[in-house]
């Protein structure tokens, strides 16, 4: 439940692990290259199964989504090694999507309203640092917006009774690929395990309008 400092996390391995497969819902290639026009997020909140399905279920806007580890000092994990805590990565999901068509405040909106932001190295059943909140910001503009993301719903959840939120927010290290069983999981496997709940928490964080 605690993570470890950078000289106690496994020394990791030389190749990394990229997905042999396209996404299994668009048919997209999961690595890059991505269109030019394309930005990309990384969240975790949770179980990387559920999580990465909120995000795909967005619709065309997204280009693709992938499971995988961020946030950690371990280069180029495996689940074991990421499910043994000694790498300090989260189940994360990348995001590639084209930001004339969807805004990075509605993937925020996903992002806060897909899970409970307020219960640290754990989520629902899931417990350990793997699981933990966290938000991977891949610019500046992305950085500043999720701060500011998180003071609306800190408020909010206040409101109804919740704890502080403990989401990381912080800039975006490597984000390794998960493993090709990892990918999609719950298209695949319509009945299995998401293990991911909210807390029934909206808000509005379009540019125009951030009440809640």
């Amino acid at each position: 439940m605690r993570l470890p400092e950078a000289a106690q996390a496994l020394p990791g391995r030389p190749q990394p692990i990229l997905p042999a497969a396209p996404h299994f819902i668009n048919g997209h290639n999961l690595t890059p290259p991505y269109p030019a026009e394309s930005e990309s997020a990384v969240f975790a909140l949770g179980c990387f199964w559920g999580a990465e399905r909120r995000f795909w279920e967005l619709g065309d806007a997204i280009f693709v989504t992938a499971a995988g580890y961020c946030g950690g000092f371990t280069a180029n994990p495996t689940y074991e090694d990421v499910c043994s805590g000694a790498t300090a990565h989260a189940e994360a999901v990348l995001v590639v999507f084209d930001p004339d068509r969807i805004s990075y405040s509605r993937l925020l909106a996903t992002f806060w309203e897909s899970h409970d932001p307020t219960q640290g190295m754990r989520q629902g059943h899931d417990i350990g640092t793997q699981y933990r909140s966290a938000i991977y910001s891949s610019s500046e503009p992305q950085h500043h917006a999720a701060l500011a993301s998180r003071e609306v719903y800190q408020k909010a959840l206040s409101r109804e009774g919740f704890g502080a939120i403990t989401t990381e927010i912080t800039r975006c290290g490597p984000f390794y690929f998960a493993e090709d069983n990892h990918q999609q999981y719950l298209a695949r496997n319509p009945r299995g395990y998401c293990g991911r709940g909210g807390t029934s928490i909206r808000c509005r964080l379009d540019d125009n309008d951030k009440a809640c």
